[in-house]
């Protein structure tokens, strides 16, 4: 989710439930949900445990539904003591190493990390894993990481993929994180098993990137969320790029809105579709409570920085048990879309922060949604 480092903490299998009643009665979640927990993924090595598999990218490739999920895996302990994967940028592999809790020097304030002798350490590491559905019902998964941390940018692992179907090409970004800060970094692949990295596209502290499918007056355009320090809060801006890796020309989208259901962060979900109106984005925001739902805005097609409409209220809440529930209770957090071409897209999120979920939606009632 928005959580670079992940917590400390064994997730718990969720079993399939059924679905809840949803707060608006256009978005139907998959009667299959949730599709993936981690007891459904096999650990990529035996000293490690799967805590999390969740916030998938989405995308149609070759007549099937492809999705991406971001698999967090920790370090399992030996009895007294705390371990963490260490992922070493110049052999590429990762290795466990233990520590004594009874030690003086360690430091464990915070669950998601801990400080020995002026050194931080995670305690998981997150790499993406590949599944595939004809139907959106029964999925074929990787046994194995389809797409692991690489370089020093990427030491503190990659995470919260999107996907998108540009001019032909398939191009993934996505955040890599490490000592260094919070990078967006961008690949492209033309068969989801080898993949060539371009390079960070946006610096620290930066995330939410989504490309759009198409450019705008022969420009490439994407939303991004750079971090605040100074003044402001999280907020979605635009860039464009003439050659995909140099961005630039930045507009304020939206920012979040006090006393509202968006007001602590938002950010961009995926590629925006367009529509004769102009471009229907969805985006997540979150609360003061840290509650995560789902909005949309309708931007204008030539100037995508415009905003035509907005959610006044969000039109997906957590409310189903593995979205209320999990390992950050109360969250919905969506970047994977995949457009059906019919007026209906399959939206695949991340439930609880923990699990990967899908719903269906249909663009005209999102729309009606925004009137």
């Amino acid at each position: 989710m928005h959580d670079t480092i992940r917590p400390a903490a064994t997730a718990a299998t969720l079993s399939p439930a059924p679905a809840a009643p949803s707060m608006s009665s256009f978005v139907d979640r998959f009667a299959n949900n949730p599709l993936f927990s981690p007891g459904d993924l096999r650990p990529s090595r035996p000293d490690v445990e799967i805590m999390c598999a969740f916030n998938p990218g989405a995308i149609m490739f070759k007549g099937k539904r492809l999705i991406m999920l971001r698999v967090a895996e920790k370090a399992i302990p030996d009895a007294g003591c705390v371990a963490t994967p260490i992922f070493d940028p110049e052999t590429g592999e990762t290795h466990i190493r233990q520590f004594k809790l009874s030690d003086p020097d360690i430091e464990m304030s915070d669950p998601r990390f801990f400080n020995y002798r002026g050194e931080i350490y995670l305690t998981s590491l997150s790499h993406f894993r590949i599944a595939t559905s004809a139907d959106g019902v029964t999925w074929e998964i990787d046994e194995a990481p389809t797409m692991t941390p690489s370089g020093r940018y990427e030491a503190f692992g990659i995470e919260d993929v999107r996907l998108t179907e540009l001019e032909g090409e398939y191009y993934l970004n996505y955040t890599a994180a490490s000592s260094l800060g919070v990078v967006t970094a961008l690949a492209k692949t033309e068969d989801f098993r080898t993949f060539k990295r371009l390079g960070i596209i946006f610096g620290p502290d930066n995330k939410d990137v989504a490309l759009f499918p198409e450019r705008i007056d022969g420009r490439f355009q994407t939303f991004h969320r750079p971090a605040v320090k100074h003044a402001g809060l999280p907020s979605i801006w635009t860039a464009s790029s003439a050659n995909m890796l140099d961005w630039g020309r930045h507009e304020i989208v939206i920012s979040p809105r006090r006393d509202s259901w968006d007001c602590e962060r938002v950010g961009a979900g995926t590629s925006p579709i367009r529509t004769p109106e102009g471009w229907l984005a969805l985006y997540h925001a979150a609360d003061h409570n840290t509650r995560y739902c789902l909005g949309a805005l309708l931007l204008d097609a030539k100037q995508p920085w415009k905003v035509l409409a907005r959610s006044r209220e969000p039109f997906f809440v957590p409310e189903a048990p593995y979205e209320t529930a999990g390992f950050m209770p109360n969250v919905v957090f969506h970047n994977g879309t995949i457009d059906l071409g019919d007026g209906t897209l399959e939206l695949y999120y991340g439930g609880g922060d923990l699990v990967t979920c899908g719903a269906r939606v249909k663009v005209a009632d999102i729309l009606a949604h925004l009137r």
